[in-house]
């Protein structure tokens, strides 16, 4: 079976972690090179037997024997990185936030067509069957009219330790690092933009903790938390005319051995928990190195990118001038 080869920049730990083992599980791909400025860089390829190690991304990047890099560095970092991996022919799966802006993502994504390679942001969440498994059951009218959408995602981080995710010029704040899944999952389970957006937030030098609602010209809303100050938590809710959906895993049910729980309440009814199991990280490799190999990408993928770092924009202005925003007046 022909296989991937992959490049991954950087040590960072969701690589280590998360991408390195979970490639290693693919039968789509192999790990073939990293490339690092750390010292660590040894070590890693090392305990995971990468073959080829590489002192920096420029010189990984000129390596001809990778097919596809993935990227985990700092989000201020992702654009100039997407366009020379697509410069020099490779295809990109980049971690999320691809991009800080919507022309930023609209430049990275003319460079890979440009250079005839593909590029993904690594949402890899929305590869659990958990969430196909709730888009049927809506589709098939278990729980009535949708009307509302409520998503968290939080976790406490420790704001006395030095952390990218602090950090205002590295594209750090609970919104871009996980207010991002929630709105992305909006995306996913509505398939529309909404009308309006607003936004408030903790701040400091970055928000740390942020709030939102999304408004669809179908009536439906969307609210959202995402917060560095609030304990660990990952789930949404959708509630019908008939009932509600309740995903309690949605974001992070790997560190769960990989099992999605779907809870349907139904008024009347006694209420039914379903359970998935899958390793998100794997499928999304697996993925996206079958789709270079059989030559495309689901092009909703990229329109829910484009339309998650609008709304994202959108709550930033939101936040900044304390009013609602227009989806449509926005200007890049």
């Amino acid at each position: 079976m022909q296989k991937i080869r992959w490049g991954v920049l950087s040590t960072a730990n969701i690589a280590r972690e998360a991408f390195i083992p979970a490639a290693l599980a693919s039968k789509y791909a192999d790990v073939i090179a990293i490339g690092s400025e750390n010292d660590s860089v040894e070590i890693i390829a090392k305990d995971f037997n990468i073959a080829n190690v590489y002192p920096n991304y420029e010189e990984l990047l000129d390596c001809d024997d990778i097919d596809a890099v993935y990227i985990p560095l700092p989000n201020s970092l992702h654009e100039k990185w997407v366009k020379k991996a697509a410069e020099k022919g490779k295809h990109v799966l980049c971690e999320k936030p691809a991009a800080l802006s919507e022309k930023s993502l609209e430049e990275m994504v003319t460079v890979c067509q440009e250079n005839n390679v593909l590029f993904m942001e690594a949402f890899m969440y929305q590869f659990h069957p958990q969430h196909e498994r709730v888009k049927e059951i809506m589709r098939q009218g278990e729980i009535g009219e949708i009307q509302q959408i409520e998503a968290s995602f939080s976790f406490e981080l420790n704001q006395n330790t030095p952390n990218i995710r602090l950090s205002k010029e590295l594209g750090g704040g609970s919104l871009f690092d996980v207010g991002c899944y929630c709105i992305h999952t909006f995306s996913l389970l509505l398939e529309s933009p909404p009308r309006e957006v607003s936004a408030w937030a903790n701040k400091e030098e970055v928000d740390l903790t942020a709030n939102g609602k999304l408004v669809y010209d179908n009536g439906v809303q969307a609210v959202f938390e995402c917060s560095f100050e609030k304990p660990f938590k990952h789930e949404y809710t959708i509630s019908g005319t008939e009932g509600k959906i309740i995903v309690s895993r949605a974001y992070r049910p790997d560190v769960i051995q990989g099992e999605g729980i779907i809870q349907i309440f139904k008024d009347g009814c006694n209420p039914r928990t379903e359970s998935l199991w899958a390793n998100p990280y794997v499928n999304q490799i697996d993925y996206f190195s079958k789709a270079i190999l059989n030559g495309g990408l689901n092009e909703k993928l990229l329109h829910n990118s484009f339309l998650t770092i609008k709304v994202i924009e959108a709550c930033y202005r939101s936040i900044e001038t304390g009013t609602s925003i227009n989806l449509d007046e926005v200007k890049r």
